[in-house]
């Protein structure tokens, strides 16, 4: 009996000190498309009964991803480089944060990702870990595409870019994608979603003089959303518009520019910016609204 019940202190304190450090990951989608950004949200919890400090030590990094293929092979980081700051959790306290993990691993390939987090707790020499989680990457259904150079004093490496227009059907909605690529030398420098897209209603797609993507949609009956997309795959600018007496349009006008004639606007042109590669510690580019 007395056997039994050393026993069961052991599993109790062992048990007490798996439960200092509580790790969760999630995603908000099971399915993405390739190269978009897979926007994972961590969740750590502080059961330690005081404060705790997460840094670097034993060179050994205090966040990291456990990432394997649809094989079960290791998905190795793009760079060893880690440039996560310490994190000081007040007892008690959860912190969340969301990565960006298309940047920083390789996870464009077709193919189902397990992945799992660590946090290395230096002060016990301990790692904590989340639960396992399964996303899948795919490719949406181009619709339209073009070819363009890159003009002259643009701040723009390489000579020409890919604009992609890419459908995707998700279970309760159809999404609208936009590509940037450079197919000479490969680089994808960004894929996301403008918004819901009605499928019987075949976007609009304008260059104008600066070679810039301008792109009209049907989001909803009676609404449309417009989008301007930079080389680097910048958005530009992003607001809505809805039908009234006439139907919203992308004309060409005098200067080369491309402008939306028609409707009523219902929000103004939002100025915002895509980051390409986002460090780990940032915060990733903020989808379309209608993108979840």
């Amino acid at each position: 009996m007395r056997y039994v019940l050393c026993v069961a202190c052991v599993f109790f304190i062992a048990a007490k000190a798996d439960a200092q450090i509580q790790v969760d990951l999630k995603f908000k989608r099971l399915q993405y498309i390739a190269y978009e950004p897979v926007v994972a949200t961590l969740s750590i919890t502080n059961l330690a009964g005081r404060d705790i400090d997460l840094h670097n030590a034993d060179a050994q990094s205090w966040l990291g991803f456990e990432i394997t293929g649809s094989e079960g092979q290791p998905i190795a980081p793009v760079s060893a480089e880690n440039a996560q700051g310490p994190l000081k959790i007040e007892a008690g306290q959860r912190v969340t944060h969301q990565i960006n993990l298309t940047p920083l691993y390789p996870v464009h390939e077709f193919g189902t990702y397990h992945v799992r987090t660590n946090v290395y707790f230096a002060d016990l020499g301990k790692f904590f870990y989340s639960p396992t989680r399964v996303f899948e990457v795919t490719d949406a259904r181009p619709i339209w595409q073009q070819t363009v150079g890159i003009p002259d004093g643009v701040g723009a490496p390489g000579n020409t870019r890919t604009y992609s227009l890419l459908t995707n059907r998700f279970p309760d909605h159809t999404s609208l994608y936009v590509r940037v690529q450079d197919k000479d030398s490969g680089v994808v420098y960004a894929t996301y979603s403008l918004g819901r897209a009605i499928a019987f209603e075949e976007p609009q797609a304008e260059i104008d003089h600066a070679n810039q993507l301008h792109v009209l949609h049907c989001s909803a009956p009676r609404a449309w959303a417009y989008s301007r997309v930079g080389l680097n795959g910048e958005l530009l600018a992003h607001s809505s518009f809805m039908e009234t007496k006439t139907r919203p349009r992308l004309v060409r006008v005098a200067n080369g520019d491309v402008a939306v004639r028609g409707g009523t606007i219902q929000s103004p042109a939002a100025q915002t910016s895509r980051g390409t590669a986002p460090k780990l510690s940032a915060r990733p580019p903020q989808p379309a609204k209608d993108d979840q």
